[in-house]
């Protein structure tokens, strides 16, 4: 199975993003090195991390004039819950959807990170978002309608994740 290893490709300018991206790359690799005994902590490790690490970007996103409903959103509600029901699968034995998970995040990330969070960056730079404080620093360059859809990215990775494991 392929090892997703971190890319300057991947660094997107905001370090504490780019330092989440990091760890869930190196989180993911170990995932993919498991041995069967280890594989269900360490997976739980990266779903632990990457709910937290959506739930940081939605609230950036709700911050700074994102719909509830943008498809960036809906792409980390649909990847936590193939996650999470990867943990239910893997706890009754079936370590195998569990690798397969891991192999298609591996896919699904550099796609992820490239366009949707690149575009997210770049909406925070714009409008001189402190994450720290959820400060918008430049609040006349917020949206004046709630930005709707995927920004301009490709639908094509929405529903990727369910797709590929039949769990849509």
């Amino acid at each position: 199975m392929a090892v997703l290893r971190w890319s300057d490709t991947f660094t997107l300018g905001m370090p504490v993003m780019d330092d989440t991206h990091q760890e869930f790359v190196q989180l993911l690799a170990q995932v993919v090195q498991a041995s069967d005994t280890d594989l269900l902590p360490l997976w739980q490790t990266l779903v632990t991390h990457t709910d937290e690490h959506f739930a940081r970007e939605d609230r950036w996103m709700t911050d700074t004039g994102f719909a509830a409903n943008n498809c960036h959103t809906t792409q980390h509600q649909a990847v936590l819950k193939v996650m999470r029901e990867g943990s239910k699968r893997g706890l009754t034995g079936n370590l195998a959807v569990v690798r397969q998970m891991a192999e298609e995040l591996g896919v699904w990330f550099p796609q992820h990170a490239q366009a949707m969070d690149a575009a997210l960056a770049e909406h925070l730079h714009s409008l001189g978002y402190d994450h720290r404080s959820g400060q918008v620093l430049r609040p006349e360059a917020l949206p004046e309608q709630t930005i709707e859809g995927c920004h301009g990215e490709s639908r094509s990775t929405i529903e990727a994740p369910d797709a590929k494991l039949g769990l849509a």
